[in-house]
């Protein structure tokens, strides 16, 4: 029941009575350029992983012409080495999904990275390890679920280059995230709007 002190105010209210984790909360923090930051890191999340599918399979032409090995695909029992090239011609290709690729990544990192800020996480680790690991699921499972069609090692190695491919574009985003939102400098500025 609701005791009541002295001029009928509510006994028990005052700061100091409270636990220290409610007094710590204090106001919310209105963050900045999150939705931007997030839209703009699911496009370059898209492009990031096409230019790396070009530059591996870029390498992988110019291996193959300079070694003089034959094309991955004219190899039906090396299904690992298949799944590669599977996985970064997929990726080579992302682009032309974008209408599915842009939202997904944004929902991914929206789930998580686009949280962070709110929560008051301002070290750097978090948003790349997160944006990394989002990546690496969204297009290795991608990659490897369709590699799965054509064969358990196909799919393997397919899941492991897309998994690759798509932490290291995650990477990539989670730097642009941070340049955009630059949530220490906003998570550290000083309130003066209550003076």
């Amino acid at each position: 029941m609701t005791e009541f002190g002295p001029d009928d105010a509510v006994a028990g209210t005052d700061p100091s009575a409270l636990p220290a984790d409610y007094r710590a909360l204090g106001p919310a923090r209105k963050i900045h350029r999150v939705k931007l930051g997030l839209f703009l890191a699911s496009l370059a999340a898209c492009f990031g992983v096409t230019l790396i599918g070009l530059v591996l399979t870029f390498v992988f032409g110019l291996l193959e012409g300079v070694v003089g090995v034959t094309p991955m695909f004219d190899r039906p029992n090396d299904g690992f080495v298949m799944g590669i090239q599977m996985a970064t011609m997929m990726s080579l290709f992302n682009f032309i999904l974008f209408f599915v690729t842009v939202p997904a990544a944004w929902l991914a990192m929206g789930l998580s990275i686009g949280r962070f800020p709110h929560q008051g996480i301002s070290a750097r680790a978090p948003y790349l390890r997160w944006s990394s690991i989002w990546g690496a699921l969204l297009v290795g499972g991608t990659t490897g679920g369709l590699g799965v069609t054509a064969s358990l090692l196909t799919g393997l190695g397919a899941a492991l280059t897309g998994a690759c491919i798509g932490a290291l574009a995650g990477l990539l985003c989670g730097l642009l995230f941070l340049a955009i939102v630059k949530p220490a400098e906003q998570l550290h500025k000083a309130d003066i709007s209550v003076f």
